[in-house]
């Protein structure tokens, strides 16, 4: 083991591994949190264990006879599981083109590892059975500390193979169980967070759906059978649907908000908005209603003041992006179309929004409250407000404005505290205010710092009953915590959030 050009090809192999696992696994692909790869997992985890064991191997020891055929051993146990991981992948995930072309060079160098292994391990095996201490300096410790890396990563993904099962979220058609059979609903930005889960939900429960997205190749992921169109042009006038879902909209908490960014965030409203006007202006049968997207940054930075849909908004960015966006969607009740303006908190779920962001770092250890933690935030739990989108198709006396948002908002600090605990980690960092602004300027200020107060006033006026009101045991459930004894994590003035 003292040829230098085996320890680059073990080093290249480890910079690719380290990558494939922080990029693909964590970032990109987010296994720990999907309930679906649990086999996955338990492969990754026992993989891990091996390359644990072999790194550790390189680093100190030489082993001479019947250790050298248990190591020998050990990496062909190690390929075998490394074949299954890859059939498993397939079989149960659409892998991205980064990760197969990584899998390849790793296949390749890995090749190159063991055919100049090959010749040593025999010499090795031929001599009398000891285990010889060895030093190769760096080499040593960069494997070592690629060795305590991958035991990190395979206790962690046994451990989440564990909890997968917990993340099982039931029947999706329960969520719009309210809503008559067979309707037939249009919904705009139906590859995304919320109008996946949407989409998922009305196909389970037998309904017609036809899903507008900009990218048809996302629409490979949804639950079918469903429409997919790429232009509204495409939708015949004699077309026929009950409802029409309006959730499209560039993403606006993903980076700085320079002139071009935000000019698109509002043009990516309003003019999908638009084109659903000119469509419902020709089809020969209007729809009953249209669910239109937008959201408490209506309000703008209100402090502790407690919101309702007759609050007034304050001067923000987001007020000018919602203001935009609901004007425009309100110009179609002239077509006698039944018109909600579905104002969303921050929609928490494990398969992505702010949340999705959020698991990783707190997971190991890196959990942060923002600023003085005492910004007010307004959410809603993603299956919650799935059944919110059902309420307002069947209930024909819900119009205008509607807060989106669970009944009892939450400071920074208790949520923070409160994921904490549901992942079972401290959280005692924090982020100083000014640095998120000096980062991400108003973007920061207005979506991470500022503080809105929101209540559901006319959901619960008009009956809706959400099934998490409360955020510690909300995300305890959908993180796939162990059940506990309730608890008071809010910190302070939870009590007072309520109407």
């Amino acid at each position: 083991m003292t040829d230098p050009f085996l320890w680059t090809l073990i080093t290249v192999q480890i910079a690719m591994g380290l990558f494939d696992t922080l990029f693909h696994h964590e970032l990109t692909e987010r296994l720990a949190w999907r309930a679906s790869q649990k086999l996955e997992l338990r492969l990754h985890g026992i993989r891990n264990f091996f390359y644990g064991l072999i790194f550790l191997c390189f680093a100190w020891i030489e082993p001479h006879g019947l250790f050298a055929a248990a190591l020998a051993l050990v990496l062909v146990v190690e390929v075998m599981i490394t074949l299954w991981d890859f059939v498993e992948e397939d079989l149960s995930r659409k892998l991205p083109w980064t990760e197969r072309i990584n899998h390849t060079l790793l296949t390749l160098n890995y090749g190159a590892i063991l055919a100049l292994l090959a010749p040593i391990l025999w010499q090795w095996s031929q001599q009398p059975t000891a285990a010889t201490f060895v030093s190769y300096g760096w080499w040593s410790v960069m494997a070592s500390l690629a060795a305590c890396g991958v035991a990190v990563f395979a206790a962690r993904d046994l451990l989440a193979a564990a909890r997968s099962e917990r993340l099982l979220r039931g029947d999706p058609a329960e969520l719009v169980s309210v809503l008559p059979p067979h309707r037939h609903v249009l919904v705009t930005g139906g590859t995304g967070f919320v109008g996946s889960r949407l989409v998922e939900a009305l196909v389970s429960a037998g309904h017609d759906v036809t899903v507008l997205t900009r990218d048809a190749r996302k629409a490979g992921t949804l639950c079918h059978p469903v429409r997919v169109i790429t232009s509204l042009d495409q939708v015949r006038d004699d077309a026929h649907f009950d409802a029409l879902v309006n959730l499209a909209g560039d993403p606006i908490a993903n980076g700085l908000w320079t002139a071009k960014k935000r000019a698109r965030i509002i043009r990516s409203r309003v003019q999908t908005t638009e084109a659903l006007e000119a469509l419902v202006a020709r089809l020969d049968h209007k729809p009953d209603c249209l669910i239109s997207g937008s959201a408490i940054g209506w309000y703008g930075p209100r402090g502790d003041e407690v919101l309702t849909e007759k609050s007034e908004p304050a001067a923000a960015f987001t007020r000018e992006v919602c203001a935009r966006w609901e004007q425009a969607a309100a110009k179609i009740e002239k077509f006698d179309v039944r018109v909600i303006r579905l104002r969303m908190g921050l929609v928490l779920g494990v398969d992505g929004g702010m949340l999705a962001q959020l698991l990783t770092p707190f997971e190991f250890g890196g959990g942060a409250r923002l600023g003085d933690g005492r910004q007010w935030m307004s959410w809603i739990e993603r299956d919650d407000l799935i059944r919110v989108i059902a309420h307002a198709i069947a209930d024909g006396t819900l119009s205008g404005p509607v807060n989106a948002t669970a009944p009892v908002p939450v400071r920074n600090v208790a949520f923070t505290r409160a994921l904490a605990q549901a992942v079972r980690r401290p959280a005692f960092l924090r982020i100083p205010a000014w640095a998120l602004t000096w980062a991400l300027g108003d973007m920061a200020r207005e979506t991470m710092l500022v503080s809105q107060r929101v209540i559901p006033k006319k959901l619960i006026d008009h009956g809706f009953e959400f099934r998490h009101a409360e955020i510690a045991p909300m995300l305890r459930k959908i993180t796939g915590a162990k059940p506990e004894p309730s608890e008071d994590i809010s910190g302070m003035d939870t009590a007072a959030a309520k109407p």
